[in-house]
Order: C-alpha cells, then sequence, then structure tokens
C-alpha cells in the first residue's frame, strides 16, 4: 500500500498591510518532505510507502498572494495527479486559517481540488490547527479530520501521529465513512481558549470520555480563526464516527457535543491577567517577585501580526523613575535595521523606530548603542528543536535608560529561551520582558513570577465584540446576544 502525504500552514491575518509572497514558505520536497511530517514510522511500520507532495510552511502572517499560493497548490495536485493510479490514500497537515487573496480558504480549495482527482471515497485524512475555520462541504470530504486539544499547541506532534493511524486504520478496514460536522453560532479568540483553564479543559475531557466509545473514533473541537474576515469563522465541532454503521450514532454525539460546548459560551475568559494597557504597565513595574512578563496581544506576531507597534515602548519611556532593566522582544522595523546591521558592537546610533504606518506604529526618535546581533528564528514545533531561520536582529540600548529593544526584520513572536539565544540576548538579565503574543507561551510563562496580558489595540485586537466583520454567519456570540 501507498500513501500521498503534504503539509501546508499559514495564518492569514487580514489586518495587516502586506501579503504573503513565496519566500514567506519553508518549502521542502521528497525526503525533507516526508521527514518534517513527522509521521513517516507510523506508516512505514505498517509496510506502508510514503510518497511526498509538498511540504509548505509559513506561519502566521498576512492574506497569501495568488500566485505564491496557486504555485503550492499546484505541487499538492501534481503529485496526486501523477501517482493517483497507485496511491491508496492520502494523509494531509492543512492548518486551516489560510486565506488567499481574491479566492478564499486556502486550506479548503486545496482539499477540494483534490477530491476533483480523486472523486469522493479514496481515504483522506487531515490533521489541523484549532485556530482554523471548518465548513460543512470541508470536513465531509475527509474520513477524519481532528484538531490539536491543547493551547498553546504541545500535542501538535502527538495529533499528526494520531491522525495518520486513523488513516491506517481505514486502508486495513475500507468503511464508507466522513467526517460529521456541526457549526456553532460562537466566535473565540485563541486567548480566551487556553486548555489548561476552563472551560477548555472540560470540553477536552468530555471529548476523551467520547472516544472512550468504540462507535467514535475521534471526537474534536475548533476554536476557529478570526483575524480575517469570512463567512467560515466560528467555533466548529467534528465527530469521525468508527465504522459505516455507526454513522447515525455518531450524527446524535455531533449534536450532544455541539450542546455541550454551547452550553458553556458564557464561561469563556481571558487565562491569566489581563488588564487595559496602563494598569498593565503599572502592575509589572510595581511587581517586587521576580521577572515579569507584559505582553502587547492587540500586535500578537503569533497570529499574524506585523510586530510593528511601538505603543508600549512610548509607554516606557514615559514611565518616571524607571529602573528596572526591561526588554522588548521584539519589535519590526526593517528599516532601521539595515540602518543598524553593519555598526559595530558599542557603537553608538540616531535612530527613528517604528514604521509610522499608523498611530500605533508611530515612529519614535531614539538615541541607541548597539549590544547584540543575532539571527531571527520561527520554530516549527512546541516540542522540538527544530526551526526556520527567518530573519535576523540588531539588540540595542536606548541611552538613559534600562531598555533594551531587540529590532528585527522579520515579524517572530519570542517565546522561549532559544530565540533569544540565537538572539545573542541573555534573557536572565532582565526584570521585565515584553513581548508580542496573546497568551504566555509554556517556556516563557516557567521563567518569569509574573504575567499580564495587556489589552492593547491592534491587528490582534482581543475585544471580539469591537472586530470589524462584515461577512460571518449572524447572529453570533458573544457579537450578538444570544
Amino acid at each position: 500500500m501507498k500513501v500521498l502525504v503534504g503539509h501546508f500552514t499559514t495564518e492569514s491575518n487580514g489586518n495587516i498591510p502586506y501579503q504573503n509572497d513565496i519566500t514567506a514558505y519553508d518549502i521542502e520536497f521528497g525526503e525533507d518532505c516526508i521527514n518534517k511530517s513527522e509521521v513517516r514510522d507510523i506508516f512505514e511500520n505498517e509496510g506502508i510507502e510514503i510518497i511526498p507532495s509538498v511540504y509548505a510552511s509559513g506561519g502566521p502572517s498576512g492574506i497569501i498572494r495568488r500566485n505564491a499560493f496557486d504555485y503550492i497548490e499546484s505541487c499538492f495536485i501534481n503529485a496526486v495527479k501523477e501517482h493517483l493510479h497507485e496511491i491508496d490514500g492520502i494523509y494531509l497537515w492543512l492548518h486551516g486559517a489560510g486565506e488567499v487573496a481574491g479566492l478564499g480558504s486556502a486550506d479548503h480549495h486545496i482539499l477540494a481540488e483534490i477530491r476533483k482527482i480523486t472523486g469522493p471515497y479514496l481515504p483522506i485524512c487531515v490533521s489541523c490547527d484549532p485556530h482554523g475555520n471548518l465548513t460543512k462541504e470541508y470536513v465531509e470530504m475527509t474520513q477524519a479530520i481532528r484538531s490539536f486539544r491543547e493551547s498553546p499547541h504541545t500535542d501538535d506532534t502527538a495529533t499528526k501521529r494520531i491522525v495518520a493511524g486513523y488513516l491506517v486504520r481505514q486502508l486495513k478496514h475500507r468503511t464508507n465513512v466522513h467526517s460529521i460536522y456541526r457549526k456553532l453560532p460562537l466566535i473565540l479568540g485563541g486567548e480566551q481558549s487556553v486548555s489548561a483553564d476552563e472551560p477548555v479543559r472540560s470540553i477536552n475531557a468530555y471529548m476523551d470520555e467520547m472516544e472512550k466509545d468504540p462507535r467514535v473514533l475521534s471526537a474534536s473541537w475548533h476554536v476557529g480563526y478570526i483575524r480575517h474576515d469570512c463567512a467560515c469563522a466560528g467555533c466548529g465541532i467534528v465527530v469521525v464516527p468508527a465504522n459505516e454503521q455507526d454513522m447515525e450514532y455518531c450524527e446524535q454525539k455531533a449534536d450532544e457535543l455541539a450542546e455541550y460546548v454551547w452550553n458553556k459560551r458564557h464561561e469563556f475568559h481571558y487565562t491569566g491577567l489581563s488588564r487595559l494597557p496602563e494598569e498593565a504597565l503599572q502592575m509589572v513595574l510595581d511587581f517586587d517577585g521576580g521577572r515579569a512578563v507584559l505582553t502587547d496581544s492587540g500586535d500578537n506576531t503569533s497570529s499574524g501580526a506585523a510586530g510593528w507597534n511601538t505603543y508600549v515602548l512610548r509607554q516606557f519611556l514615559d514611565a518616571e523613575n524607571l529602573t528596572k532593566k526591561v526588554l522588548f522582544a521584539s519589535i519590526c522595523d526593517p528599516n532601521t535595521y539595515d540602518q543598524l546591521k553593519n555598526l559595530p558592537i558599542g557603537t553608538s546610533a540616531s535612530i527613528h523606530l517604528g514604521m509610522n504606518h499608523d498611530a500605533l506604529s508611530q515612529s519614535v526618535p531614539l538615541q541607541v548603542t548597539v549590544k547584540a546581533k543575532g539571527e531571527v528564528i520561527r520554530l516549527l514545533a512546541l516540542q522540538t528543536a527544530d526551526y526556520k531561520h527567518k530573519g535576523d536582529c540588531v539588540t540595542v540600548t536606548i541611552h538613559g535608560t534600562p531598555i533594551d529593544i531587540i529590532i528585527t526584520n522579520s515579524n517572530q513572536c519570542y517565546t522561549n529561551k532559544m530565540q533569544f539565544d540565537f538572539a545573542n540576548v541573555d534573557w536572565n538579565a532582565y526584570d521585565i520582558l515584553v513581548v508580542k503574543q496573546g497568551y504566555i507561551f509554556p517556556e516563557l510563562k516557567a521563567h518569569s513570577q509574573f504575567s499580564v496580558m495587556s489589552l492593547t489595540e491592534g491587528p490582534t485586537l482581543q475585544d471580539t465584540s469591537r472586530l470589524p466583520f462584515k461577512l460571518i454567519m449572524r447572529p453570533m456570540f458573544p457579537i450578538d446576544d444570544i
């Protein structure tokens, strides 16, 4: 037996002023595509040969340019066409939050084009991020689709391997099943659905219990993605029957799971402390129990924001009698990076930091000294040391202040020690770390004694009710009072 594998990842934030070109992607073919799928042994241990299509990982950024997407999609389509006569099934990792300029969902389009070639019955199993959008048509094109349980995604590798196991099972025991979908009139940001907290912890336990039933192969809850306006935004439920005779039963179980999540709608909240910007600033300045983390949630680069905003920097510059050592990790300004990149360490310079795209990214005149130079990396999985070079950085100290800033030429989220090490910055040397994310990632949280999410304005605005949606299904909670 043979299976075809492929991977496509983008979180498309429609609120930033640039789009993803092909250079935004880490693209691999052949053995490298297979290795990065993280499921090689699942198939090979069963004597199943793997045929690679493409591994295309773009991470969180903007809407995808059509020509870039067309190339990536053609890699999937050409592989399916070439090997259709010999493949017995397809395993895909499709994030679910990709959006193509003038086309719509990247993930949905890829799967629909594949189905035009294979027809409805060739087994296709899909693993995905919970922060992706679904439709009934998309889900029912799969024999099984399952999202990660955990946010942050500490179970991403485990979920990919579970779904690959579903495909093995389907190849061994061919049944005429498809995934069952329910849409909820509920829209949430990832920052309100952290799995270590309620109500997600209870939802996950409920689904774990469902899966003990031999008639239910899989149950998953998909939070959805809210950073571009689209008709498919909102939460979804997926239940996969174990066998054909279990389809009707699992329709009922999908209704029950949907009702369970819906009845929790008033319980979703920000995990940990979240405060308006002035109060958040004062809290980290007043904290004396060790290292504090403040996150600029409106410029969350882990959800595709540009990382340009200087608003929080201006807050700290205006703070009186600042004595704590502060590190901004990071502020993205390619022009200022270019000005500094060739200066020797120890050199002083006059800079204007900020892209001046809007009031939030207002340029700030600063006198600085170059402190360190390094590399910007994006981790490809939380559980591994696998990373991709995404740019470069210069760290500066602002004259007359205890403030250092990592200035980058790409919008990367600093979540763990490895990224600080590549920047050649010692994160232990600071009392306050300022990052651009929503929920605090595990390693960063473990490294601090206090953290607070500053509810700043920006392309990842946290107040869902204020987002300017035009295309979503209505009514939708909490935008509408259902």
